[in-house]
């Protein structure tokens, strides 16, 4: 029986890690001897060990470099950053509009949309082949207005009624 190789590999160092050295950490793969913190290059174990961008740190050290210090310093404006940069990845803007990227959808057939891929009509979006569909079989943009403003009142009424929820505390239904 020969023995086959393994494909993973360290990302610290880049060499095959074998199931012998193997720590696998957030998803990813380390010699156990390459599992280091970043900033005073100790030995880690999974129980003591924090990251950060997928950046290994002690728990003293990562404490010491991130935890809020109540003043507005570097590390922390790179961290809120970094939260900022991580939050635009989930978000879509279009005309002014900013959108969950799970919630760009067209309101006619709940199609994913992208920025390349939409079109709006009174604040309503809509994916192209819906929108043309539309309009081809009425012929005009009425029948998209009339449903676009019945629609828009029911978002603002949700709107509302969940506010009123929130003031009050008391749950919607």
């Amino acid at each position: 029986m020969s023995f086959i190789g393994t494909q993973q590999k360290c990302k610290a160092c880049g060499k095959t890690v074998y199931p012998v050295e193997l720590l696998s950490a957030d998803g990813v793969d380390y010699h156990k001897s390459c599992f280091k913190c970043s900033h005073c290059k100790g030995t880690l174990k999974l129980s003591n060990y924090s990251s950060m961008e997928g950046v290994l740190y002690c728990k003293p050290h990562f404490e010491q470099l991130f935890k809020e210090s109540g003043n507005f310093n570097k590390n922390f404006q790179s961290r809120m950053l970094f939260i900022h940069s991580f939050l635009l990845r989930f978000r879509v803007t279009v005309e002014n509009e900013a959108y969950h990227k799970s919630c760009f959808k067209c309101s006619h057939g709940g199609c994913s949309l992208s920025p390349s891929n939409y079109a709006a009509l009174e604040g309503i979006l809509y994916c192209k082949h819906h929108f043309s569909q539309l309009f081809k079989e009425k012929g005009s943009y009425n029948h998209l207005v009339k449903s676009a403003t019945i629609k828009r009142s029911a978002a603002a009424a949700t709107a509302a009624a969940a506010a009123a929820a929130a003031a009050t505390g008391v749950p919607e239904a």
